[in-house]
């Protein structure tokens, strides 16, 4: 999956779960990173409000989020 900055500089992390559709609310979102279950650039992010920006990629579970600008 591919989702676009569309001219921000970056974007929450619990904030790119939740647009993306991988989760159904932000509560989620926060349940899922605090569970370690999301991981950016292949480390495990416990940070629900880590910054996410262009270039960076994104996975939880079997879904990849590359982040474009």
């Amino acid at each position: 999956m591919v989702f676009s900055l569309a001219g921000h500089s970056q974007i929450e992390l619990q904030q790119l779960l939740k647009v993306t559709g991988l989760c159904g609310s932000g509560g989620e979102a926060k349940q899922r990173i605090a569970a370690g279950e999301v991981s950016v650039d292949a480390t495990i992010e416990l940070r629900k409000r880590r910054k996410i920006h262009a270039g960076q990629q994104v996975r939880w579970r079997d879904h990849l989020i590359q982040v474009l600008p």
